[in-house]
């Protein structure tokens, strides 16, 4: 992890201007050593100037602990550092200060104003010093030495504090540039996953609504038409017992449709778990490919189609229904979502006519046409009042959003509701690509 800005701003728990504590210390001893440094210096300096010593003492220690400033007021250190110059003093002032002010975030201009000021002022100082110290015969070289020595002087006191300063400073914004730049990916990073979470949970409710779609289509219209049988059994058991043997036979055919149908849809769901627990690593990349995965096998499994639309409404008939079917176009195969979504359609609305209006005659109407099939499934009101719950279906009240869901799924209409003579139509269009 890194630092972020704000940790970065409560670290700075230093003194006054300082960001910490050990930059404080480190300028007050370098001030220490700067003041007495220059108070040295200021003795002889007191002597040629002929002034007490103790004055030039005084003047050495109070010029040399401005260095304690530095990281203040960088320009004034280097100023003092140049004013003192001419008294041969300040020269750990001097280089410090000038790689205090190439380091800063100072204009260009500024740090190469001032270093070639103290360059020149260091370049003139040494000029003289040598002068006169060959004037007196201290030095016995030839006239060549001086010009060298000053140049030399000023040169090795000025160019590497501010070219180390120059470097330090660029490495310290190119430092703080990554760090901002890490603190921004690391935000992002934690937008994105919580991006992530935000849609491995709707993938997650998206699934858990599709399971449930799914169940209720393949169990409610068997069990549906299971009842239906059941209460027409127990009707005609004594009256007619040859057609109750042939109900029952009829109850048992769509108990093990309802089952196998029912077991082929948990065993899609058991399919989908194991693959998540495989790619258990990366559990959010997981998730949409367990929703992807079963979805796509329980398309591609032998699910219902519109070949099988005939034996539906025949099951309906069996039942009691009086139900009319009518194709018009020419048949022809669509892709596997899209007879599956037809054939569910109208398997709903038969079931919904089994539990709310038993004995009312259905039409069932499928039309092949040009880049899209339509269906509709219309039934008139029941011919005995109550007889929606003679054979006490429950209702949980989710086909019509099912089929509503499924058809807009794919880019269809579906329109639903009572008609003028008291019944119920649903009627569904959907695109055939």
């Amino acid at each position: 992890m890194t630092t972020t800005g704000e940790e970065h701003t409560r670290a700075l728990t230093g003194p006054w201007w300082w960001a910490r504590w050990r930059s404080a210390v480190l300028d007050g001893i370098l001030a220490l050593v700067s003041a007495v440094e220059c108070g040295a210096e200021g003795i002889p300096f007191a002597r040629d100037a002929g002034v007490p010593v103790s004055v030039g003492i005084v003047f050495g220690l109070i010029a040399g602990s401005v260095l304690l400033v530095r990281r203040k007021w960088p320009i004034a250190v280097v100023l003092v550092a140049i004013a003192i110059t001419p008294a041969q003093m300040g020269f750990l002032m001097g280089i410090v200060g000038l790689y205090t002010l190439a380091a800063c975030e100072l204009p260009r201009r500024i740090i190469v104003a001032l270093a070639g000021m103290s360059l020149v002022g260091t370049m003139v100082v040494t000029f003289v010093r040598v002068r006169q110290d060959m004037a007196r015969g201290d030095l016995t070289l030839g006239d060549w030495f001086v010009p060298f020595a000053s140049i030399t002087t000023s040169l090795g006191l000025t160019a590497p504090p501010v070219l180390l300063g120059l470097y330090v400073g660029a490495r310290r914004r190119l430092m703080e540039s990554l760090r901002e730049r890490a603190d921004s990916l690391e935000r992002e990073l934690q937008l994105l996953a919580e991006r992530a979470e935000e849609r491995a949970e709707w993938a997650r409710n998206e699934e858990r609504t599709r399971i449930a779609r799914e169940m209720h289509d393949v169990v409610a219209h068997r069990v549906s038409l299971m009842v239906v049988h059941a209460a027409a059994l127990q009707a005609v058991a004594r009256k007619d017992p040859e057609k109750a043997v042939k109900n029952a036979a009829l109850v048992g055919d769509m108990g093990r449709q309802a089952l196998t149908e029912l077991r082929e849809m948990l065993g899609v769901l058991r399919a989908g778990e194991d693959a998540g627990r495989r790619a258990a690593a990366v559990p959010l990349a997981a998730v949409g490919a367990a929703v992807v995965r079963a979805a796509s096998k329980a398309a591609e499994e032998e699910g219902p189609c519109l070949s099988e639309l005939e034996e539906l409404v025949g099951q309906s008939a069996a039942a009691g229904m009086v139900v009319d079917l009518s194709v018009e176009g020419e048949v022809r195969s669509y892709a596997a979502e899209v007879e599956q979504t037809a054939y569910r359609v109208v398997q709903e609305a038969l079931t919904n006519v089994h539990k709310h209006a038993g004995g009312a005659k259905t039409y069932v109407r499928l039309a092949h046409r040009v880049g899209e099939i339509a269906m509709q499934v219309e039934n008139g009101p029941p011919p005995e009042p109550g007889s929606a719950s003679a054979a006490g279906l429950p209702s949980g009240g989710n086909g019509l959003v099912g089929m509503r869901e499924r058809v807009l799924a794919l880019g269809g209409v579906f329109v639903s509701g009572p008609t003028d003579v008291g019944g119920f139509r649903v009627s569904a269009v959907i695109p055939a690509v």
